[in-house]
């Protein structure tokens, strides 16, 4: 499909969003302090005029519209949105694609502070049903470090609200995020705030370089061994009911997916096997991933 109009670039997606339409209803992300985070830190936040977005929705040739059974709003976090404007929206979308299944978005702690319980009910109603939802650690010393501007307790509310809607979360936190000083911690914490919540989807990625040098001086990064320790001290910890892992960033040298509790056990199996093997590698082990995305 070539489209009829052009995106405000980088352009960032979840990879389960990879077959999904993309409408970028806000520029950047309302929160963009956080140290760890370079993917919105070249744009200024703006919520995009709701004309130009239906104008976008519509500038779809109608031969493809049958085809749209995913639509992922962006940029970093689609749901601070204002409620009328994106209510409307989502109308729009419905009438535009006649398959459309479901709509999904970022959502930053900022953005779920902007809508109360019947107004996320609300938009799942209208197909909104998946929010990605950027936890990165559930220890609060790691989060004050990261500049994150919640606390775990803080995100934990936030997050039961859009449960008690009815929405869909997809977690996401970050290994290697506090350095060596508080590997176990933030691991340990992590895994606590994760069991407490048992969302539908939690996933890990790897801490990389991607404007956020100065951050990397706040911390003592760990090697690719430490983060599969850190890996598995999270994974050893986890017991939520009804959650699906996965860990298929591209920052993640391990790659494991499973449902708990049903594959509990075998996640924890693989992540061993997978430090076991590293170990027979010293130089790998005791290198630091130098993974990093330079072109924005």
């Amino acid at each position: 499909m070539s489209f009829p109009f052009s995106y405000n670039e980088p352009l960032f997606r979840p990879p389960s969003e990879a077959r999904s339409l993309i409408f970028q209803v806000t520029i950047g992300c309302s929160q963009n302090t956080c140290g760890f985070c370079g993917m919105y830190k070249m744009k200024r936040f703006s919520c995009r005029p709701l004309n130009e977005v239906v104008a976008e929705i519509e500038s779809i040739p109608a031969v493809y519209r049958p085809q749209i059974q995913r639509v992922f709003l962006g940029d970093g976090d689609g749901l601070v949105y204002p409620q009328d404007r994106l209510l409307e929206v989502l109308d729009r979308l419905a009438q535009t694609f006649p398959n459309l299944a479901r709509v999904s978005a970022y959502a930053s702690p900022n953005s779920l502070t902007t809508k109360s319980v019947a107004e996320m009910t609300e938009l799942r109603r209208k197909k909104l049903r998946i929010l990605y939802f950027g936890l990165e650690s559930g220890d609060p010393d790691t989060l004050l470090l990261a500049n994150k501007g919640f606390s775990p307790e803080q995100m934990r509310v936030l997050c039961q609200n859009a449960q008690a809607a009815g929405q869909k979360l997809s977690i996401t936190a970050i290994l290697g995020l506090a350095g060596r000083k508080r590997s176990s911690d933030h691991a340990q914490a992590t895994a606590a705030w994760i069991n407490g919540l048992s969302p539908e989807y939690f996933s890990l990625l790897t801490m990389f370089r991607r404007h956020n040098d100065a951050y990397f001086t706040k911390i003592e990064p760990l090697s690719h061994g430490e983060v599969l320790e850190e890996a598995l001290a999270v994974v050893r910890q986890l017991h939520p009911q009804g959650t699906i892992l996965r860990s298929n960033h591209v920052s993640n040298s391990l790659a494991l997916a499973g449902r708990y509790p049903r594959d509990r056990e075998a996640i924890i199996a693989q992540a061993v096997a997978a430090l076991q093997q590293a170990r027979q590698h010293p130089r790998w082990f005791n290198e630091v991933p130098d993974y990093e995305e330079t072109l924005f």
